[in-house]
């Protein structure tokens, strides 16, 4: 069958998505230094928390794009040599490019008594479970499913009841790593284990193989709203709204007690937190295209276009940028750190776009770009009819 067309409004969930990723990291210091009694504490709480739908949004995104593109193809040795030696090498190379800068950079500041086995080995465990820097957990979850997904494909072509109960399985799948990991296992880094985001990757799938029936109750309308699709965007922001206040609040009550509570909770609150945060995205990106101008919308798309290289570069300014002295006066303290988030956004997207544009194998650093941005037409306004409804107004 012909490729779907593509989703314009995918690179505006993705700019949402990393607008959260910024705006977490930018906030993930102060939480730590600020006195927990200042009055700017819980807004800082809020943001640090609240935002954290950007990793889970991108998650999901992933696997909706592949089911949506992949899951009416044949599925055959072709198509599966096809599909590795894009996704896995526009996304193995730049994981390794950048798990040797971010890790070179920690030898650097703060391994330099490591002899260089003890480095090569502590690199190369680092690699293999994708903490040679903190954000790079996402990029490794991916390659997971990438490596997975030409099973997972079909899996899901081969029966329409796991089709239609996918949603349910994956939250099962995943809960029941939870549950078990929690009681017998005990293993720390369930971040890094694609398993800990099935719920995300089997509800993407659901939508991109029914994505026409999705997106008609995703799509918010006036017409619509007293009627069963109404109901379900209410429930839909309800339980989103709840659910994130719910999960803001746990972590202030922590961090301003020093007290945990079940770690089932805080896992519980963030994947309802999120997992409603990626579909809400999903109805504000397709307004945002359609009623916002033409301008802000295409600086979004263009955003979206280079989210992943943004992702993976972003750390690096926020680094630099906080090894710099900033005054204890709160005004400018303050200011340090909302700048922090606008120097990680500009200088981000900047350098990505520039290399994106002009470089060439940039998407050995910055993964690839599409081969054409769906940009929406920016009208142009006609001095002419401008000069005549001011003399019609003036007469």
């Amino acid at each position: 069958m012909a490729n779907n067309n593509q989703i314009n409004e995918i690179y505006i969930v993705r700019t949402l998505a990393i607008l959260g990723v910024l705006l977490v990291h930018s906030t993930s210091q102060i939480v730590v230094d600020l006195d927990q009694s200042s009055t700017y504490y819980p807004l800082y709480n809020f943001i640090n928390i609240f935002f954290k739908f950007g990793t889970p949004t991108f998650i999901l995104l992933s696997s909706f794009v592949l089911f949506y593109n992949y899951f009416n193809r044949p599925l055959d040795k072709s198509l599966i040599k096809r599909f590795y030696k894009k996704r896995l090498l526009y996304i193995l190379v730049p994981y390794l490019l950048f798990s040797i800068l971010y890790y070179s950079i920690l030898v650097y500041y703060y391994y330099g008594h490591y002899t260089y086995s003890e480095r090569f080995f502590d690199f190369t465990q680092k690699l293999l479970t994708g903490s040679a820097y903190t954000h790079l957990y996402f990029v490794f979850i991916s390659i997971q499913f990438f490596i997975l997904f030409p099973l997972l494909l079909w899996v899901f072509k081969a029966s329409k009841k796991f089709v239609t109960y996918s949603i349910l399985i994956g939250f099962v799948l995943q809960w029941g790593f939870v549950i078990i990991n929690n009681l017998y296992i005990g293993y720390a880094r369930t971040g890094s284990l694609s398993i800990s985001y099935m719920s995300y990757y089997f509800l993407g799938a659901f939508l991109g193989i029914h994505y026409n029936t999705a997106i008609d109750w995703l799509k918010v309308k006036k017409e619509n709203f007293m009627t069963k699709k109404g109901l379900f965007w209410v429930l839909l922001w309800i339980v989103w709204i709840g659910a994130g206040l719910a999960h803001v609040y746990l972590y202030y009550w922590t961090r301003t007690t020093g007290l945990w509570a079940d770690s089932r909770l805080y896992t519980g609150l963030w994947n309802v937190h999120t997992i409603t945060s990626a579909l809400v995205l999903m109805q504000l990106s397709y307004w945002i295209y359609e009623k916002w101008s033409a301008r802000i919308v295409n600086a979004m798309i263009h955003l979206g276009v280079a989210s992943f290289g943004v992702y993976l570069f972003h750390p690096l300014v926020l680094f630099y940028y906080r090894r710099m002295e900033v005054s204890g006066n709160p005004i400018i303290y303050h200011a340090w750190i909302v700048g922090g988030f606008l120097a990680a956004l500009f200088i981000s997207w900047i350098v990505v776009g520039l290399t994106l544009k002009y470089v060439k194998g940039s998407w050995m650093i910055f993964g690839a770009a599409p081969k054409k941005v769906p940009y929406r037409e920016v009208e142009k306004r006609n001095p002419y009819q401008d000069q005549n409804q001011s003399n019609t107004l003036s007469g």
